[in-house]
């Protein structure tokens, strides 16, 4: 458009801006080349320069790419144009330690400019003097004379001169062609290096369907093909070619976050700047709702001692994406380890606040109450973070687990009463009937190791021994077609929060595995009776499972 209209000046500003921007598109380079050939007039002095400026910018930005055979030959055919023999053979010498796919092609050319032309045309003095002195040290014999041979009648050359003459000429041909071979023989190897290059790599670029950008998704065989083209790169190349294949990827892998991850680990263990120019055009353009990549850009930040930038990355990214738990959790945490303890809690009582009345608000009143507990030793105020909580979602078993982790976790011979009282609560509250059965059991195993009084053992074995019963009739209910709704049954991830911090017993046993365990004392010499089958082995249990909720939840934006 600035072009039809004759707007010089902001037609080179809409080139330049587009090559800064994409500084690896062949096409917008050889664009502007021809822009500049066709526009500016060739009687000035300053009209070379400048061109010859681009076209040493085009091949330092993209000459390293595989297919920037274009650009090469182009620049080439200019220089010959204006006639620089010389500067000819410096691109040659350049190109030909590129592996690009057309590698074999620019050796063929580089010997017929070198056969085509005298040496002293297209060597540099210096280069010239160094064949001359190391074929001195070799010389050539001279050609024998032709015996026998007469001159033409009346063009007898004075006595003498005949002779030389061919010599000489002679000898300088000769001179030249051994110059040529050594010149070529010198590139021989230099060449065959750049072939072996270029066989390295030749399967990965066969592998490059899809160079440019578009927004269907690229199959399985060319991310991977991507994936290992870089490892190879990487563990191979040079850091130069690594950028160039880098910046290759993120144009057909634009939308693709693994791809910018992996491009900002590179360059961070490189250049500070450089990493954070690629989380910059990540982040700002091409992802911007993608969390994990603004995450590590914040971690960056923060790394680097940018903490402002790190909470403005952060809070910047919730405004847009609203409601995602991990970066949340991510701006209390950068709170906290800068002790900003006040400002960590108000991140997570304002979350509690927006999500009132879904589950999202227990989990973060779990999280605010074990930093309570944990990194501010007040276990009275994280008791009443949860009992809040769970007054406005008395059915939630994981508040119930954690209330009584904390109160556990404390001097179990002063704070039985309250341990006891988390047991109350969640046996009258409206938990599914496995929920009870596991705090029942949790129960009588916390009091047959740690409680006080053997009428409160004695008491809570006879209530679960009634909850065992109800649950096993329960179980049988289903075999005359009265199954139990699916809102009253515990999910697996609820009975696995249930199990494993609330195992109190030092000996290792499990009564989920085994409801009448301690029955030994309480009914001496008979077996266990039987009360209905019992209940499946608990699933084996991990620690975080009660910190955290599942990934799935945890990331899902809550609408």
């Amino acid at each position: 458009m600035e072009r039809r209209f004759d707007c010089g000046r902001e037609t080179e500003e809409v080139f330049e801006r587009g090559l800064q921007s994409i500084p690896l598109s062949m096409d917008l380079w050889i664009h502007y080349i021809s822009y500049l050939q066709s526009t500016l007039d060739m009687n000035l002095p300053e009209s070379i320069p400048k061109i010859r400026g681009v076209f040493e910018a085009a091949v330092a930005a993209a000459g390293m790419d595989f297919r920037s055979d274009k650009l090469w030959e182009l620049y080439v055919e200019w220089e010959r144009e204006q006639g620089d023999l010389r500067a000819v053979t410096g691109i040659y010498d350049r190109v030909l330690s590129m592996p690009t796919q057309l590698y074999n092609h620019h050796w063929e050319k580089f010997k017929e400019h070198v056969l085509r032309h005298p040496p002293k045309d297209i060597l540099s003095p210096e280069e010239l003097l160094w064949v001359q002195s190391k074929l001195a040290t070799d010389p050539v014999p001279k050609p024998p004379e032709p015996e026998g041979a007469e001159a033409p009648p009346g063009e007898d050359p004075p006595p003498g001169v005949e002779g030389k003459a061919a010599a000489a000429d002679a000898q300088e041909d000769l001179d030249q062609e051994k110059i040529r071979e050594l010149v070529i023989s010198m590139r021989q190897q230099i060449y065959a290096q750049n072939e072996a290059e270029v066989s390295k790599r030749w399967n990965f670029e066969d592998g490059i369907k899809r160079p440019y950008f578009h927004v269907k998704p690229l199959e399985r065989a060319q991310l991977r093909n991507w994936r290992d083209y870089l490892d190879y790169e990487m563990a191979a190349g040079s850091h130069e070619r690594t950028i160039v294949l880098f910046e290759r990827c993120v144009i057909a892998c634009a939308l693709y976050e693994e791809f910018w991850i992996k491009y900002t680990k590179y360059l961070e263990n490189h250049t500070v700047t450089g990493a954070r120019s690629v989380f910059q055009r990540a982040c700002g353009y091409h992802l911007p709702r993608k969390p994990n990549i603004h995450l590590l850009w914040a971690a960056f930040e923060e790394k680097q001692g940018n903490l402002d930038e790190a909470r403005r990355i952060l809070r910047c990214f919730e405004e847009v994406v609203p409601g995602l738990a991990m970066v949340r959790l991510r701006r209390v945490s950068l709170e906290r380890r800068q002790g900003n303890l006040e400002e960590a809690e108000a991140l997570l009582l304002e979350a509690m606040r927006a999500n009132e009345g879904l589950p999202l608000a227990s989990f973060y009143a779990v999280k605010l109450a074990r930093q309570a507990c944990k990194v501010q030793k007040n276990l009275g105020k994280a008791r009443k973070v949860l009992v809040d909580a769970l007054e406005k979602d008395p059915d939630n078993a994981r508040l119930h687990a954690n209330l009584l982790e904390m109160e556990f976790g404390a001097d179990v011979r002063q704070n039985e009463g309250n341990t006891m009282s988390c047991f109350e609560r969640a046996l009258r509250s409206p938990l599914p009937d496995e929920a009870k059965l596991l705090f029942s059991q949790r129960r009588v195993e916390f009091l047959e190791d740690f409680g006080s009084s053997i009428h409160s053992l004695l008491t809570a074995y006879d209530e679960h021994q009634k909850i065992l019963k109800q649950h096993a009739a329960r179980k049988r209910a289903p075999e005359n077609g009265s199954e139990e709704p699916d809102d009253k049954r515990l999910r697996p991830d609820e009975a696995s929060a249930l199990l494993g911090p609330l195992n109190f017993s030092s000996s290792g046993g499990d009564l989920g595995s085994n409801p009448s365990a301690y029955s030994y004392w309480y009914q001496p010499g008979r077996a266990p009776a039987a009360s209905g089958p019992a209940p499946p082995s608990p699933p084996s249990w991990h620690h975080h499972h009660l910190l955290h909720l599942p990934a799935a939840r945890t990331h899902a934006r809550v609408t």
